[in-house]
């Protein structure tokens, strides 16, 4: 059974592989090879220890050797940003084990309500926990069309 630990500063380029591992293993399901190029490109170590270091709550899911298995955070004012799953843990429930800490942490802030863009391959989990659908975000990554969706749970 994975473990959760706080993000470390030490867990940026580790975090920044995973998120891209993740697209290009997941993103074929739903999206172009263009796409998934293009949102791929957007993981880089520098970008995620900004964020991962701006004061929002970062967990990390790890296996018993201490190998990381997935991410996920919650800023301060509800929003969830990251939540990505290696592909060597799919099918471990890492992404429902993630959002259900994350969703414990809203709750004691608290928070009025969770909100996410969710891809397309994430909104199956978000519907699951309750989210409800708000609208899709048509946005641009690297000059390539992608979509996402807005959705949101009120704890």
């Amino acid at each position: 059974m994975p473990t959760l630990r706080p993000y470390q500063p030490a867990d940026a380029a580790v975090l920044a592989d995973l998120y891209a591992r993740s697209v290009r293993h997941y993103g074929p399901r739903a999206y172009t090879p263009a796409q998934v190029a293009a949102w791929a490109a957007t993981a880089n170590a520098a970008d995620t220890a900004e964020r991962c270091g701006d004061g929002r709550r970062v967990l990390v899911a790890q296996d018993d050797a201490g190998a990381v298995l997935g991410f996920g955070d919650m800023e301060a004012d509800g929003h969830l940003d990251f939540l990505y799953v290696a592909p060597e843990a799919e099918g471990l429930r890492v992404g429902s084990l993630l959002y259900a800490a994350l969703e414990a942490h809203a709750r004691r802030l608290p928070v009025p309500r969770i909100f996410v863009e969710a891809s397309e391959l994430a909104r199956p989990l978000f519907e699951r926990q309750g989210f409800r659908m708000l609208g899709r975000n048509d946005l641009m990554l690297g000059g390539v069309a992608i979509h996402n969706y807005r959705m949101e749970k009120w704890p």
